[in-house]
């Protein structure tokens, strides 16, 4: 039996996943726990009450379990019913504001309405994510990615105190546009106008937000590597011919100098990681940065004992100067390669913040509006439902609405896809943002503010680029083991030793103690992962591969399901003349009905002509003298040629005109058509006389591509916003079995979504703006170098040429780098399988050997210099 629960007192991933592993303890329980919803789906073999299944969870603390239905009755049973008749969902499905007048269920999620009067209540629940974070208060301010305080944000750039992640900046959705003077720059105001100096048009300004966290870790980083540098070479420097350090600097000058630069790094640009793992500790949610803090710690408190009581320690730790080696090389090595990885993930997603950026940048900042007649320039802001407004040639369309007067063709790639502009008459809806061809209309706003589809579009990207968790490295999984065992093995240390009965027993444990949690500090470790990361993207560049992220290229061999966009991904992008034919072969040949049509449309702004008029160009056609040229809104073209009067256009036009085509023409017609094609029709003199067919052409690798992918056992599907005719002629061509037409950007972040539900690992390959959510909320957005900047911006691979063919490159790039990592692992952790019971003083009883710091030294840096080595290798590796 199933049956699902409303779990109370959640608010982070680590309360879930606490009642999740509590409830599936219980025997013949298979449960599943959701933190947005707040809700358990339990499995049982046998029936379980609710009481039992309460007092089950009781010992964990404050959470408790309650049927769905009961929630809002529990937390104020005075009101079973709205005393004002108005009833809200208590998750807030459709936000705060969606208000029902009947107690009934939500129509999103099922649950029972609530009284609105209880909203108090509902507060102190585990609201949906999206909802706060999407609440434009909250814009530039922080929260945590990993969504451990649900959706508490803070006012200031820093670190989570749970899970020790940078806090990301939640961009804002709108941009402050003002309006200056271009002659007299300081001329500003917030309003659209006139300069009050010299009177011309104030032009708009949008400002740029600057992305401060970002700034602050790439400043911190430089700093740790301008004092990193020079502390390896006072440290290792000896090791060249000559020892040249020693020569100018005396050791215990250089162990002063040494600790000068090392105190920056520890206390200033890299303090954040002791932060980090002090809270890991203190949380017991054990990560990378507990083993970096344990480590490079104990290397840091060694070094200032050694440097400063070197007395203190036994014989056996000093080398035949007397000295006790020093770590603080290590030490910073080890924090600024740290570093190094944060300011790369910050910059990932700095670059999401800009396709955020660059999509509201999609919004005219102007509209003309129409008052009693009179024409005024107005900030689209101004503009309100119902209002009439002008849109001149070339102008983007203000905001959504209808066409109220006038006809032209719209350029709607931006949410379509398609690089076809479409016919707008009156009646049709235009949306903001998309570009006007070469006329003008009047339209009626419909939508304004949020509620426009480029909004939402722009609140898609923002939503998913806060769902996806970043991907838990290998080292934070690893880490959850092996800290608590060099703890272990660190505290047996101490206490073996202290009770050996030997001279001097509290120094000697002490510092065996110490030599154990110095060994473990992760030099090797912390370069396994960086170092193949570093050399796999250096590969993938050179083969036209642009990976943002280490996340994203270890993701791409998981992948199970590919995501194609149809235009300009699988598609060259741009409408080509794919047939030309004739009814009269006497009389004209193929070539004389496109010189005729490409003559005609040398006089035409539409983006179809300019087609016919390259493939002319092309063919080598002398265009002809045109008069008389008509441009026929929404139909086509008409023009004399020498003594021919000539129509070009739709087939509509032609039956306007009294020209009849023949039957067996039409099964012509239909038979292009089943293609998806743009069709022309040419009358000449009143008698039909030729067709041809425009398409966007598959690109020449999209076939093979497909094949090498479908081999690879990963389900390829193509999402388009096109017609069914022509998604379905180009699956067919390139072999693809599933695939869906007529989508807007929402509907695709959907789909990808309910795939990601059902289990699957979901790649997103596109190439423009309407592709933005769906490449932002799959687990790796990959887009194509040929295609829209957003789209570049949205999406975490990208491919130079827009060749799908990389798509597998990439794959097996993946595929390679992590194998890389688990071979540097071996060799990280053999030096630590080897080093720490050295170190712990497993041989000193039989041997007389403990572990001197020269010898951990060299150690550590055979052990990193094997890592190197083994990195490069990536470069040799093959892609196809």
């Amino acid at each position: 039996m199933k049956k699902t629960y409303k779990v109370l007192g959640m608010t982070c991933s680590g309360c879930q996943a606490m009642v999740q592993r509590k409830l599936n303890e219980m025997e013949g329980i298979d449960a599943s726990v959701n933190l947005e919803k707040g809700t358990a789906d339990i499995e049982s073999t046998r029936h379980y009450s609710l009481q039992e299944l309460r007092d089950w969870i009781a010992p964990l603390g404050h959470y408790d379990i309650v049927e769905l239905h009961d929630t809002y009755s529990i937390l104020r049973p005075d009101l079973q019913d709205s005393p004002s008749g108005q009833y809200i969902c208590p998750m807030y499905c459709e936000g705060h504001d969606r208000i029902y007048h009947e107690k009934k269920r939500c129509p999103v999620c099922n649950m029972h309405l609530v009284p609105v009067e209880s909203l108090d209540s509902a507060s102190l629940q585990t609201p949906v994510h999206h909802t706060k974070m999407a609440n434009p208060s909250n814009a530039g301010k922080y929260y945590c990615p990993m969504m451990c305080e649900g959706d508490k944000v803070y006012n200031t750039f820093g670190s989570c105190p749970v899970c020790g992640m940078n806090l990301e900046k939640i961009p804002s959705l709108t941009v402050q546009t003002t309006y200056t003077c271009p002659m007299h720059p300081e001329v500003v105001q917030q309003e659209p106008g006139t300069c009050p100096i010299c009177g011309m048009d104030l032009v708009a300004i949008q400002a740029e937000e600057d992305n401060t966290a970002y700034r602050a870790l790439k400043k911190k980083f430089w700093i740790s590597v301008a004092l990193t540098v020079p502390v390896f070479l006072l440290a290792m420097g000896d090791m060249l011919p000559g020892k040249p350090v020693s020569t100018y600097i005396s050791p215990s000058v250089n162990g002063y100098i040494q600790l000068a630069l090392t105190l920056p790094v520890v206390f200033y640009t890299c303090w954040m990681f002791f932060s980090r793992a002090w809270v890991s500790f203190r949380t017991w949610n054990l990560n990378m940065f507990s083993l970096i803090g344990l480590g490079a710690g104990a290397g840091f408190l060694y070094s200032l004992a050694a440097l400063f009581f070197p007395h203190a320690f036994p014989e056996e730790f000093a080398d035949h100067h007397g000295a006790v080696g020093l770590y603080f090389e290590s030490v910073c090595v080890i924090l600024t390669l740290v570093l190094l990885g944060q300011l790369m993930e910050a910059k990932a997603h700095a670059r999401t913040n800009i396709a955020i950026k660059e999509l509201i940048k999609l919004s005219p900042a102007e509209a003309i509006l129409i008052q009693d007649g009179d024409e005024t320039k107005v900030a689209v802001s101004a503009v309100g439902v119902g209002d009439v407004l002008r849109v001149r040639p070339g102008d983007k369309v203000p905001i959504d609405g209808t066409v109220i007067e006038g006809t032209s063709s719209v350029d709607e790639s931006m949410i379509t896809g398609e690089p076809i502009p479409q016919e707008k008459n009156i009646g049709d809806a235009v949306i903001g943002g998309t570009i006007n061809g070469n006329r003008a209309f009047l339209m009626q706003a419909t939508r304004i503010g949020t509620d426009t589809l480029l909004a939402q579009i722009i609140q898609l990207v923002s939503e998913a680029s806060r769902s996806q968790a970043p991907i838990q490295r290998v080292t934070d999984r690893i880490a959850r083991i092996f800290v608590p065992v060099v703890m272990a093995v660190a505290a047996a240390t101490f206490i073996i030793w202290y009770y050996s009965g030997i001279d001097n027993s509290l120094a000697f444990a002490f510092t065996n103690l110490l030599a154990v949690l110095i060994v473990a500090c992760p030099c090797a470790l912390g370069l396994a992962t960086p170092m193949s990361v570093m050399v796999a993207i250096g590969k993938g560049a050179k083969s036209g591969i642009l990976i943002k992220n280490a996340e994203a290229l270890e993701t791409l061999r998981k992948v199970s399901t590919l995501i194609v966009d149809k235009t300009g991904t699988l598609t060259v992008g741009r409408p080509t003349v794919a047939h030309v034919s004739t009814t009269d072969s006497h009389r004209f040949k193929e070539d004389d009905i496109l010189q005729i049509a490409a003559s005609i449309n040398r006089h035409s702004s539409h983006p179809l002509a300019q087609a016919m008029v390259d493939c002319a160009q092309r063919g080598g056609l002398q265009f002809l003298d045109v008069t008389n040229f008509e441009d026929i809104a929404g139909k086509g073209v008409a023009a004399n040629i020498f003594h021919m009067r000539v129509l070009l256009g739709t087939k509509r036009l032609l039956e306007e005109n009294n020209i009849t085509i023949p039957d067996a023409s039409q099964d012509d017609i239909r038979k292009i058509a089943e293609d998806g094609p743009s069709i022309s029709l040419l009358a000449i003199d009143g008698v039909y006389s030729g067709i041809i067919s425009i398409v966007d052409e598959i690109k020449e690798t999209s076939l093979e591509a497909i094949q090498r992918l479908q081999k690879r056992g990963i389900d390829v599907l193509m999402f388009t916003g096109d017609n069914e005719n022509t998604a379905k002629a180009v699956a067919k061509k390139t072999g693809i079995r599933h695939w869906k037409a007529n989508m807007l950007p929402a509907d695709k972040l959907n789909e990808i979504k309910k795939l990601q539900q059902q289990g699957h690992i979901v790649a997103m390959a596109g190439d423009g703006i309407n592709d933005a959510p769906a490449l932002t909320q799959a687990d790796v957005g990959i887009a194509m170098g040929t295609g829209t900047d957003i789209a570049i911006h949205s999406a975490e691979v990208t491919l130079v040429k827009g060749d799908l063919k990389a798509v597998n490159k990439s794959i097996t790039l993946s595929h390679g780098m992590m194998t890389n990592v688990k071979q540097n692992l071996v060799f990280a952790f053999l030096y630590n399988v080897i080093g720490i019971p050295v170190a712990a003083g497993i041989l000193y009883p039989g041997l007389g050997i403990l572990m001197s710091p020269m010898i951990a030294a060299a150690a550590m840096s055979l052990s990193s210099v094997s890592v190197i080595v083994n990195s490069l290798r990536l470069n040799r590796a093959r892609l196809d």
